[in-house]
């Protein structure tokens, strides 16, 4: 099995460089993030085309999450409060960012976790609540399911410095202290990274600026993730960035994720 994860940056804008990445990877699921759009306008008939089955849950100009499969997916819930008390969950649902369903035994969250802004904010201050939430909701799951976890999307956070190509001060947004730590604390209810356990060392990237030559200079950060848990990390066979769609003309500023199993 092959599950993708990648932040289109408007999937309406990008829909043509998705359905050619599809007709030369097919995967058996992918991930989306940012697709920018809501529910109704999506574009879903070049997609159903090549066979899969759309599940989404979007949002007008901003944030969304879509999962493709090429099997009916079970059990597809959207946002914290598919599976956490509304009570719990609050305010942090009014953004489109979390989408979940299960195939073959394997639960396949997809997340797009909000980005901060800068260092104290409100939008940081956001973020840290949405990730603490995130730890409940992942106990949640583990705890209700006896399926395998696939976490994947983009995480807005780089967990370690080998994951920026230029190590940044602690008040750098995707790279501060409380951040990395609320992300490892959802590491710690078990999973782990996906792509590390192939690739150590550092210089790969799945983001890059579309500023002062990011891409073309490799000065990238790696912020989208596959999390797994312990069985399923184990049977994992690969994990790779794909940067092909990143040299495109008009590109997303993300590349695809892809592991398998």
């Amino acid at each position: 099995m092959k599950i993708a994860t990648w932040n289109v940056n408007s999937i309406r804008s990008r829909q043509e460089q998705v359905v050619n990445w599809l007709q030369d990877n097919s995967v058996d699921v992918l991930c989306l993030q940012e697709t920018k759009v809501v529910d109704e306008d999506f574009p879903r008939s070049p997609f159903e085309s090549l066979g899969y089955h759309l599940y989404n849950s979007g949002q007008k100009s901003y944030n969304g999450v879509a999962l493709f499969s090429q099997k009916p997916l079970e059990a597809v819930s959207t946002g914290f409060a598919g599976v956490l008390p509304v009570a719990e969950v609050g305010d942090l649902d009014e953004q489109k960012r979390v989408i979940t369903g299960i195939i073959d035994g394997i639960r396949v969250v997809n997340l797009y976790v909000p980005n901060g802004a800068s260092v104290g904010s409100d939008k940081y201050d956001y973020k840290l609540r949405w990730l603490n939430l995130l730890r409940e909701y992942v106990q949640s799951l583990l705890a209700e399911q006896p399926n395998e976890l696939c976490i994947c999307g983009d995480f807005n956070i780089a967990l370690e410095d080998r994951d920026i190509y230029k190590p940044k001060d602690k008040n750098h947004i995707m790279a501060s202290p409380a951040e990395r730590q609320a992300l490892q604390d959802v590491l710690e209810l078990g999973l782990a990274d996906a792509f590390r356990k192939f690739t150590p060392e550092e210089g790969h990237f799945t983001w890059w600026d579309y500023r002062q030559g990011g891409f073309s200079r490799n000065r990238g950060w790696r912020i989208d993730h596959h999390y797994l848990t312990s069985n399923l990390y184990k049977r994992t066979r690969s994990c790779r960035i794909d940067t092909t769609p990143r040299k495109l003309d008009k590109p997303s500023d993300h590349a695809p994720v892809i592991v398998e199993f």
